[in-house]
């Protein structure tokens, strides 16, 4: 009889390891499953989350790009406006100086006046147009044949110099300046991503 509950202890206790290995196995199938789900999910999350940062960077780039090309023709219009009443004053103030004494700009403005004082209508031909234009001109190369110096531009301080170079004319520059005046055309953000 000792044998019989021995034997029958084993096939219990034999009974009951196999049950709990079948019922380990089938948990450890489950956690792998579910783990490969939840490993799927994970890396399905991390390539959206990959995607909207590229997206995002992407996005960016393009926008950086955009409004530095905006503020850099921003920034070279104001340089030429700039350029140009420099030079148009400087011309100006040298034609109405020369006014009295230069025969042929004297005889323009001496026109005007007749023709204004006249009530007619002030017409000027093409040839006195012709001449006043090659007069401004002499007067602009003349001007920048001895180098002009901007020092401000759009009430921005900057340090910009125009010199003849090789038969044309060259802008010069220091790295701080046209730092300090790009800055200037920039918004905030733009400043604090590029500097």
């Amino acid at each position: 009889m000792e044998n019989k509950i021995q034997e029958l202890t084993e096939k219990i206790y034999n009974e009951g390891v196999e049950k709990g290995n079948a019922e380990a196995e089938r948990i450890i199938a489950e956690a792998r499953k579910e783990a490969a789900v939840i490993v799927k999910e994970a890396q399905v999350q991390a390539d959206a989350l990959v995607a909207n940062a590229q997206k995002s960077a992407d996005d960016l780039m393009a926008n950086t790009r955009s409004e530095l090309k905006l503020y850099g023709a921003q920034a070279v219009g104001a340089l030429k406006s700039e350029t140009a009443s420099l030079v148009t004053d400087a011309i100006v103030k040298a034609a109405v100086k020369e006014a009295l004494s230069g025969d042929a700009l004297k005889n323009i403005v001496l026109k005007i006046a007749e023709r204004w004082s006249a009530n007619e209508a002030l017409v000027i031909s093409t040839s006195e147009a012709d001449e006043l234009k090659a007069y401004f001109a002499a007067k602009a190369k003349a001007l920048l044949d001895k180098g002009v110096e901007i020092k401000e531009v759009n009430g921005v301080k900057a340090s910009f110099s125009i010199a003849p170079t090789d038969g044309s004319y060259k802008v010069n520059f220091g790295e701080a300046e046209f730092e300090a005046f790009l800055k200037s055309f920039l918004r905030p953000q733009m400043v604090e991503l590029l500097f």
